[in-house]
């Protein structure tokens, strides 16, 4: 019986982890989109200004 509870513990904490892992890598991803949306922005204003 012990051991059924530590195994269904085991897992819980196991799916956990890898959510917790998968939600910092979407927000990182947004984030890095987010200045490379800024980058080509400031791209396209700095080839607008040497015209």
């Amino acid at each position: 019986m012990m051991t059924i509870i530590l195994m269904g513990i085991s897992v819980a904490s196991f799916v956990l982890f890898i959510r917790r892992l998968l939600i910092n890598s979407k927000v990182k991803n947004k984030q890095t989109k987010n200045v490379e949306d800024k980058l080509d922005r400031i791209i396209e204003l700095l080839e607008e200004k040497k015209r």
